[in-house]
């Protein structure tokens, strides 16, 4: 296969064909080199034909604990105290305390997400012991 742009569904499927005859292609070779070569343009073929919107951050995060067994608790080292996560993970279905924080990281990723919760939470903990300070 000769190694030009993919402009259609048929370029698309001979490219997937020799990426798999390629796979197993030791890298800097003449066939690692193709292989690298065909699967940047399979990348930005199905980036641009197939695209694949991000996930909810939540429902990832939904999704990531489900697939793996764990539960609400085991992300309490993580984000807080089991209000906090309750709070963080609630489904927006009117009840929400907090609907606007979906509106804020819609599209970013669910670890971009989780970090910021972490943020959060631990700038809320600093907060809170600053205050109690003031008050011994």
């Amino acid at each position: 296969m000769e190694i030009k742009p993919i402009k259609n569904d048929a370029d698309y499927q001979a490219a997937l064909e020799e990426i798999e005859r390629l796979f197993a292609a030791a890298p800097d070779t003449p066939d690692g080199d193709r292989l690298e070569v065909l699967t940047t343009l399979v990348e930005a073929y199905e980036e641009k034909h197939y695209n694949i919107p991000m996930p909810d951050p939540i429902e990832a995060i939904l999704y990531h604990m489900e697939s793996r067994g764990l539960s609400r608790r085991d992300l309490e080292p993580y984000i807080g105290s089991r209000a906090r996560v309750s709070e963080v993970l609630t489904i927006n279905n009117g009840n929400d305390p907090k609907p606007s924080y979906r509106a804020r990281h819609a599209g970013r990723s669910p670890y971009t997400a989780l970090s910021y919760v972490q943020r959060r939470s631990l700038n809320s903990r600093h907060a809170v012991k600053q205050h109690t300070r003031g008050t011994e």
